[in-house]
């Protein structure tokens, strides 16, 4: 902008982002042959935003904004009126988009030219992806609605009314940041959950694995155990389901460390790591088989975002925060593997996220917390062979058990080397 006078510098850029933010969305619009307004239209109300903007500035109030707001409105009332298309509906998307785009101009002037963007862009993949947004809608129950609702509740309702100060024994008990761990583990079961719902098992054994695993790799598991006992010739099919259950559960752990716990991210990784590769080794030699699997069944996970599901994990989460610090102040770190073993059994999700709270509160040094962590991932694993042997049979042990067992020595050996 050297070449222009430096008083207009600001102004032109400010101008050119809008045009820019214009021509985005109009460029969607255009194509749509039943849209209200196209480019052209697009890129003036943007400017136009940007203009009255401005000269409300210099002006000192917000009426010149309001009034090209007003005027947009009733331009747009009139054209509706004058095409007389009032006979067949064809929604409000392109009003609502012209009003946004607007906005956007207006928010460029006042310093948010990299956020208008955003939502410039947000905006524009609203706009393009409408079939595909409609036929997930169309797939959603009344149950899914209900859980990403729940969801909302649990996440911007009850967290940010929580207190976030220590309490209890040992102050171990931090009520929001409790509740943080319930709506992270809530938040990545729900996608999980989701996942599985919008894509259905048509995908295959990989999709089932991979989401199945964020949702709940013990309900997978279980599931699929049920299913290879019922059905003998899907055996191994389950057994790969299984196994890339099991891997997620590294994976989701370790984003979830990423966040709670990043100064422990890098030790935590390496164990999970050498945990991964032999799962998916043994995951891709049973590639082949994947692709002539039939359609397989969804596995039974419940709603993930329930209150008394969130509640349960948030006061098991407590408890064993509670027992953790407890036994690491009478036994010291052999306390702290015990309540990891023990937890770990049902529930590695709480066992992991509690160690990463006491990690945080400095009470548990890092070569321990990495050992817990471990421990509570082993201990789930060694319940999820168990219900491997128990209820899938000696067929699915065989084709399950060594893929579950290199994970386990896996992580054995990273702990090795941290």
């Amino acid at each position: 902008m050297s070449f222009l006078v430096p008083e207009l510098a600001e102004p032109v850029q400010a101008f050119g982002t809008a045009l820019g933010i214009g021509l985005l969305v109009g460029m969607e619009r255009e194509r749509r042959p039943d849209s209200a307004a196209g480019l052209r239209t697009f890129a003036l109300v943007a400017m136009l935003g940007c203009l009255f903007a401005l000269l409300g500035e210099k002006t000192g109030g917000p009426w010149a904004l309001v009034t090209g707001l007003l005027v947009i409105s009733l331009a747009m009332v009139a054209s509706n009126f004058s095409s007389r298309q009032e006979e067949q509906y064809r929604g409000f998307t392109s009003e609502a988009a012209i009003i946004v785009t607007y906005g956007l101009g207006a928010a460029v002037w006042f310093g948010y030219a990299t956020l208008a963007v955003m939502l410039a862009i947000t905006t524009t993949v609203l706009l393009y992806f409408k079939a595909e947004l409609r036929n997930i809608s169309d797939r959603m129950t009344p149950r899914d609605i209900n859980s990403t609702l729940q969801f909302a509740v649990l996440s911007l309702v009850i967290l940010p009314i929580l207190p976030s100060q220590d309490f209890g024994p040992f102050n171990a008990i931090n009520p929001r940041q409790i509740w943080w761990m319930v709506v992270l583990i809530s938040g990545l079961a729900l996608a999980g959950y989701m996942a599985l719902r919008i894509i259905g098992a048509r995908h295959g054994a990989a999709v089932l694995g991979i989401f199945g695993g964020l949702a709940s790799s013990t309900a997978t598991t279980m599931m699929f155990s049920r299913h290879a006992s019922d059905h003998p010739d899907l055996v191994r099919m389950a057994g790969i389901v299984i196994l890339i259950a099991n891997v997620m559960v590294m994976i989701r752990l370790g984003l979830v460390a990423g966040v709670v716990a990043p100064t422990l991210v890098a030790p935590i990784a390496t164990v999970f790591a050498c945990g991964i590769v032999p799962g998916v080794a043994m995951a891709l030699y049973g590639w082949k088989i994947l692709s002539a699997a039939g359609e397989l069944p969804m596995p039974e996970v419940k709603n993930p975002t329930e209150l008394r599901i969130a509640v349960s994990f948030g006061l098991l989460y407590a408890i064993v925060l509670l027992a953790s610090a407890w036994l690491q102040d009478i036994a010291g770190n052999k306390g702290l593997y015990i309540v990891a073993l023990a937890s770990g059994l049902t529930d590695a999700d709480a066992s992991v996220l509690s160690t990463l709270r006491l990690y945080n509160l400095e009470t548990v040094p890092r070569g321990e917390a990495v050992i817990a962590v471990t421990l509570a991932l082993m201990s789930n694993l060694m319940f999820k062979i168990g219900l491997v042997v128990s209820i899938g049979g000696g067929r699915l042990a065989r084709h399950t058990l060594p893929g579950l067992l290199a994970i386990g020595g896996g992580m054995a050996l990273g702990l090795l080397l941290v």
